[in-house]
């Protein structure tokens, strides 16, 4: 599309709703008005009407302190569509039973809008879990989860990928990537949290891509035994991800599987 079609279907008052909406998703603190209108460059009256806006129709929210934070509403909306839906509702039941048989929690991430997201969480059985919320955008060079989606993807998507995070492809990281690529799997300590080891393994779609992965954030206890080492947690995940593929196989769309978010 050229400028000048770009400037006649332009629509400013839609475009600083968006703008509001992706800065506050893109901050982890609340802002003020002031600081919004700050940070795009527009006066706070310019911005009171569109805020008043997104207050009432939900996708933000007005905190005590009288900042703005954005709200799972868009989340919501966009994990009610079919293939995200129905890729949900398979996997659920075999996080469930990883989760069992492992004695471990687990979730199910896929890849959206240049991040790694959460999108179904399951905890272990026991008083004692490690969860990561559904919705949580994860990092894509510091976690399991996004080490696997640049392992098994193209080089152009790769590329594609780093771009978008600023990052660059060093000689540690492509023998880190080659390596999960060889092993089909992800198996390294957490980069956020002590003692936690990362165990994942990629769901495949009809196409032959990777369409999300399974992640088990292994924890060990100390006040008795595992019945589940990480060996055995490791090969239960695979499994999980090899039921899932099959089940995508089966009875995925082969048109939107790809793509579930």
């Amino acid at each position: 599309m050229t400028t000048e079609e770009n400037d006649r279907y332009r629509a400013p008052a839609l475009d600083k709703g968006l703008d509001i909406f992706e800065l506050l998703a893109e901050t982890e603190a609340p802002l003020s008005q002031a600081e919004i209108a700050k940070a795009l460059s527009r006066t706070p009256n310019e911005i009171y009407r569109m805020l008043d806006r997104l207050v009432r129709r939900d996708y933000i929210r007005r905190t005590p302190e009288d900042r703005y934070e954005i709200t799972l509403k868009m989340f919501e909306l966009v994990h009610a569509r079919p293939p995200l839906r129905r890729l949900v509702n398979q996997a659920v039941p075999l996080l469930q039973n990883l989760a069992q048989d492992a004695a471990q929690s687990c979730h199910l991430v896929v890849f959206d809008r240049n991040a790694p997201v959460v999108v179904a969480q399951v905890d272990a059985p026991s008083y004692w879990s490690l969860a990561v919320r559904v919705g949580t955008r994860l990092g894509l060079t510091t976690t399991g989860s996004g080490l696997v989606f640049l392992a098994m993807a193209t080089p152009e998507h790769r590329a594609l990928m780093l771009k978008s995070t600023g990052e660059s492809l060093s000689a540690d990281l492509e023998a880190e990537l080659e390596t999960i690529r060889k092993q089909g799997y992800a198996l390294m300590p957490s980069g956020q949290i002590s003692g936690v080891t990362n165990v994942t393994a990629p769901v495949i779609g009809p196409l032959g891509s990777v369409i999300a992965v399974v992640t088990c954030p292994y924890t060990e206890r100390l006040d008795r035994a595992l019945e589940t080492d990480i060996q055995a947690a490791l090969a239960l995940v695979r499994k999980t991800a090899e039921q899932l593929s099959q089940a995508r196989r089966q009875g995925g769309d082969a048109g939107s599987a790809d793509h579930p978010a």
